[in-house]
């Protein structure tokens, strides 16, 4: 008997548990109903976007292959997939292939290239240099800091959630950056070879040093706007700035090594020979050597932004790598006179650093770019129709990577039909460190050149030294290669 009531109670429990959960939910979804604002997703229009979904086999046979697959698996252009033509009719000397590893230095093992493979044409290839990017790196992430803390100095007055203001603090140090970077790093402090300042740990895997240092930096920058903000005298936070650096130095000693100030170096042949006999050199005495002279003034950038009018000089506001250095100026051409200049500089066995969104239509297993790798449009049922400039505009593309433009393959015409570059994922990667791409991808996701005035016609040249248009930092296009 006590056994009947205790069910029958349990049952009585049980409905009116439903009914109160079935009283919550129709609560719940009336406040949902009441609080949704004009603009969100209400009921009806969900219930809209549902009925909208197509039920079909195909498009459970197509979840089915996504959930256990990569979508660029699935998207693969099986109809692209035939041999790549690697012949090219213009090809400069090939070198042996870096690998930046975890890091964001693509801009200056680019540059690199350029530097070396220019040492090895003036000297008819007989000669090589490895230069070393851990001992240009430690006085980059130097000057950057100092960069940042002069930067906050100047804006010490503004508000702290102003535009400019925030732009410091938000990006204390980065290891990206441009060719400007190489040339104007450089020239200050000169280069070394590689075997005598190699790569450590945290300069291939740059992530936990940088966020500490940056760490370091904005700590320090709050307390150079409350020096200012107290009266103190500009020689009190300069002193005070110096000791900063001072402690930011010695953390970049112990991630990237103390730099060499005087070593012995001797030259070797593409074999590996030892060419003449060792000699003493410090950093600006071995750069002398290696380049041969100044690098600013003897080359111009060029970029391809169809938002903007072309053959305008353009200059990026607060984007250098050191303080007292370059901004980052450009002359906008349109894509068929930056194929002319690449063309001249190649014809006459002259890399160029060069910068695209190689993340892009990239077939990582063959090292091939097209734009018809992936059909992504087909795989989805829908369409991605943007054009180059809207594509800038709405944050979908810009310059990513820095790679180094070697060769290209031009047709019966002298048009080009394809390009190749020198990369920095290492020799194992692409077609042994090379990647090919074809000349509707290069002219859809290539951003950047840099190219020696000798090869740019006279009308380019004065278009270039045009009085700039100022454009700021966080310009969508104006991220920096990494």
């Amino acid at each position: 008997m006590k056994s009947k009531e205790k069910q029958k109670d349990n049952m009585t429990n049980k409905k009116i548990n439903t009914l109160l959960i079935c009283t919550c939910l129709a609560l719940a979804s009336q406040s949902v109903a009441q609080t949704t604002k004009d603009g969100g997703i209400s009921e009806d229009m969900l219930r809209t976007i549902v009925a909208a979904q197509k039920s079909n086999t195909s498009d459970k046979a197509i979840f089915n292959a996504i959930a256990s697959n990569k979508i660029d698996d699935i998207a693969k252009n099986f109809a692209n997939q035939g041999p790549i033509d690697k012949h090219f009719s213009i090809e400069t000397p090939k070198q042996s292939i870096h690998d930046q590893k975890s890091s964001g230095r693509c801009w200056m093992f680019s540059g690199f290239n350029v530097l070396r493979s220019n040492f090895a044409k003036r000297h008819a290839d007989s000669l090589t240099v490895e230069f070393s990017q851990d001992y240009l790196f430690f006085y980059d992430q130097l000057e950057k800091a100092n960069l940042m803390l002069q930067g906050v100095i100047d804006c010490a007055k503004k508000p702290i959630d102003d535009e400019r203001v925030r732009f410091f603090f938000k990006n204390p140090l980065n290891d990206g950056g441009t060719f400007c970077g190489v040339s104007d790093l450089a020239e200050k402090y000169g280069l070394v070879p590689m075997s005598i300042q190699p790569e450590t740990y945290s300069a291939e895997n740059t992530s936990r040093m940088s966020a500490l240092v940056s760490s370091k930096l904005r700590e320090y920058g709050l307390e150079l706007r409350k020096m200012v903000a107290d009266g103190k005298k500009p020689a009190a936070v300069k002193a005070r700035k110096t000791e900063m650096l001072a402690t930011v130095y010695r953390m970049l000693c112990l991630t990237l090594g103390q730099p060499v100030s005087e070593f012995t170096y001797a030259f070797t042949d593409k074999n590996g020979n030892t060419v003449g006999t060792p000699r003493k050199y410090t950093p600006k005495e071995f750069y002398q050597e290696t380049v041969g002279g100044p690098l600013n003034g003897t080359f111009i950038m060029v970029m391809n932004d169809p938002r903007r009018e072309y053959y305008k000089t353009y200059e990026v506001e607060y984007d250098r790598h050191t303080y007292d250095g370059h901004n980052w100026k450009y002359l906008n051409l349109p894509m068929d006179d930056i194929s002319r200049l690449a063309v001249s500089s190649l014809k006459d066995g002259h890399k160029m650093y060069s910068s695209y969104d190689v993340g892009k239509q990239l077939d990582r297993k063959r090292g091939y770019l097209d734009t018809a790798n992936y059909d992504y449009a087909s795989l989805f049922g829908t369409t991605f129709g943007m054009d180059k400039a809207q594509r800038i505009s709405t944050y979908d593309s810009g310059s990513t990577h820095a790679m180094t433009l070697t060769a290209v393959d031009l047709d019966a015409s002298g048009k080009a039909c394809r390009w190749k570059v020198e990369n920095s994922w290492g020799p194992e990667y692409g077609h042994s460190g090379y990647l090919v791409m074809t000349d509707k991808w290069f002219r859809e996701y290539m951003f950047r050149l840099v190219v020696d005035k000798k090869y740019v016609p006279e009308d380019i040249l004065k278009q270039y030294e045009q009085k700039p248009v100022m454009v700021m930092p966080e310009d969508p296009l104006f991220g920096i290669d990494d």
